[in-house]
């Protein structure tokens, strides 16, 4: 039986846990929300899909019992306040961090064997966090970021191939920031040709950009942050961890030498399976990449001194 615990059941928590039990991702996920009533009853309403979708996961809401969340393989979090707009993920982090540290402690308690995934923003920032307060070994602790901006990378990507994003190959690497974000684009593909075989610098270049404010872009849209894909995208990191795939998925990872930095959580490229992150890949990065990722690290590592003592 496995067992996955979502923590906040707002718009991306509940997001996930709808994503993981359409997919059957996981027997059973708890969604756990401070707010009475919500979580029991978005649960109810998922549930209630169940013989619409022919859906086997079982689906339990409840409010502030962490006992409920015990034996859970894997831990969601995606606690805190969202984005408004004009707002940085950074701005987040004097709030967040309380209750990210909250949470983490209480979640352990019950589940101390679990993989704890992060979506919480600033998402580097709380995942550096929770090493911090949990003392779990690294590979048990992923922040969502990297896989939830590839996507959107890989949606840039296609919209200016006129291509089916399934066939799109692309990756980001560095903070999970508006401007510490490092969309990967020559080592974007199409069907496993690089998009530079048709799209020109220039047409790469908006692609990069794009995808660098896609969270913004949609923040403003909708007057908060998004959802569906930031959602989707802890889905798939859940399911990688839990089904042990193998899967290379771009997260943000604690680095002890990689990349040629220490002491931070930055979005990397991850092999994912049982018990969380099996390895980094070290990508050869050109000059520039090196450099834009240097940059980055000294973004995130300067937004990690903000944390409250």
């Amino acid at each position: 039986m496995s067992k996955v615990t979502v923590v906040g059941a707002g718009n991306v928590g509940a997001t996930a846990a709808n994503v993981m039990a359409i997919r059957e991702i996981a027997d059973e996920v708890v969604m756990i929300d401070i707010k009475e009533g919500v979580s029991e009853g978005k649960a109810m309403d998922m549930m209630q899909t169940a013989n619409l979708l022919d859906m086997n996961t079982r689906i339990k809401g409840v409010t502030n019992d962490y006992a409920a969340t015990a034996g859970s393989d894997v831990v969601v979090i995606t606690s805190g306040i969202p984005r408004k707009p004009g707002m940085t993920r950074e701005e987040l982090i004097g709030v967040n961090a309380g209750i990210v540290k909250q949470v983490t402690e209480s979640v352990l308690k019950y589940s101390p064997d679990a993989v704890i995934v992060c979506v919480s923003n600033p998402m580097d920032t709380m995942t550096y966090l929770i090493h911090k307060v949990s003392g779990l070994p690294k590979n048990r602790i992923i922040g969502m970021g990297g896989a939830l901006d590839s996507s959107r990378f890989k949606y840039y990507l296609s919209q200016a191939l006129g291509a089916n994003p399934n066939e799109v190959e692309g990756m980001v690497i560095g903070g999970h920031g508006d401007t510490t974000m490092i969309p990967l684009k020559r080592f974007a593909t199409l069907r496993g040709v690089p998009v530079c075989n048709w799209l020109s610098c220039e047409q790469l270049d908006k692609v990069a950009a794009d995808t660098m404010v896609g969270g913004a872009t949609l923040t403003k849209l909708l007057g908060t942050s998004a959802w569906y894909a930031p959602g989707a995208a802890a889905a798939e990191v859940v399911e990688a961890v839990i089904h042990d795939q193998d899967a290379v998925i771009p997260c943000s990872a604690l680095l002890e030498g990689e990349y040629g930095h220490s002491d931070l959580c930055i979005g990397v490229p991850c092999v994912l399976g049982k018990g969380g992150i099996k390895r980094i890949i070290e990508l050869p990065l050109n000059d520039e990449e090196k450099e834009l990722f240097a940059k980055s690290a000294e973004a995130v590592h300067k937004t990690n001194a903000a944390l409250p003592c």
